[in-house]
C-alpha cells in the first residue's frame, strides 16, 4: 500500500529543509523518538500538535514491541511451521507498522501539509529518525 502523499519534485528538493527527530535511547533500545520540540519548527506548527504526533507514534511502536499471549502464540506457530506461516499471515508488528503508515498519511494530509510540512515514515529511514521536511520557505509565509 503506497502512500499517496505528494512528494517534492526534483527541482524543489534542493530548497527543502530537513529536520530530524532522533531516537530516544533513555529507556533502552525499544523504538521511541524524542519529544523535544525543535527550534526550526517554531512558528510553523503548534508545539502541542508536534508532541501529540510523536507521542502517538511512540505509543504505537511500544504496542508493536510489547510481548503478549498473541505474539507468543504467533512465534510458537512460526517455529512449528518453519516460519512458513508468515507467508499466510501478517505479524502483529507488521500490523502496527501499517497503522503507523496510515496514521502518518492522515496526519500529513490534515495537519502537516497545510502548514507546508511533511513527515516521512520512520521505517523509510531505518527507524533511526523521523524526518520532517519544510516544503515552503518560512520567510515567505504570510
Amino acid at each position: 500500500m503506497a502512500a499517496s502523499v505528494n512528494r517534492p519534485s526534483a527541482e524543489n528538493r534542493e530548497k527543502v529543509q530537513k529536520i530530524f527527530i532522533q531516537r530516544d535511547y533513555s529507556e533502552g533500545t525499544n523504538v521511541k523518538f524524542q519529544t523535544k520540540f525543535p527550534a526550526e519548527l517554531d512558528g510553523l506548527i503548534d508545539r502541542h500538535l508536534f508532541e501529540q504526533t510523536i507521542n502517538t507514534l511512540n505509543r504505537i511502536y511500544a504496542e508493536a514491541e510489547k510481548t503478549s499471549a498473541t505474539t507468543f502464540c504467533e512465534s510458537c506457530l512460526a517455529c512449528l511451521t518453519s516460519y512458513v506461516i508468515y507467508l499466510c499471515i501478517e505479524t502483529h508488528y507488521q500490523k502496527c507498522l501499517k497503522r503507523i503508515a496510515a496514521y502518518l498519511e492522515d496526519q500529513n494530509e490534515t495537519v502537516w501539509l497545510p502548514r507546508g510540512l511533511l513527515i516521512t515514515d520512520p521505517i523509510e529511514r531505518g527507524l533511526r529518525v523521523i524526518e520532517i521536511s519544510v516544503l515552503v520557505d518560512p520567510s515567505t509565509r504570510s
